[in-house]
């Protein structure tokens, strides 16, 4: 069994930063990619980010704000998040896919961009 911790979220006010990490622990061997997604109240959960080696995506809502890092070592993802806006408020989920391709979710951060 794989599980995901997620911490770094928060209150923040438009035009601040924060960094959200996930690390993941238990039965895996190989992690393939690694990623950020988030759902707004009323809406669907989107992509922000994902990182696959050293190839990353991001949607572009977030391009030349978000970056996304991975520490291989530490089986952790970074997301550091910069002038953030109030329409980036969102639960924001890790996601890992591991081994074979078994896609694992964590529970969930909420992140809050005050105006």
């Amino acid at each position: 069994q794989v599980q995901l911790v997620e911490s770094g979220g928060g209150l923040v006010q438009a035009g601040g930063s924060l960094r959200l990490s996930c690390t993941a622990s238990g039965s895996f061997w190989r992690i393939n990619v690694m990623g950020w997604y988030r759902q707004a109240p009323g809406n669907q959960r989107e992509l922000v980010a994902t990182i696959r080696r050293g190839s990353t995506n991001y949607a572009d809502s977030v391009k030349g704000r978000f970056t996304i890092s991975r520490d291989n070592a530490k089986n952790t993802v970074y997301l550091q998040m910069n002038s953030l806006k109030p329409e980036d408020t969102a639960v924001y989920y890790c996601n890992v896919d591991v081994n074979y391709g078994s896609d694992i979710w964590g529970k969930g951060i909420l992140v809050t961009v005050s105006s």
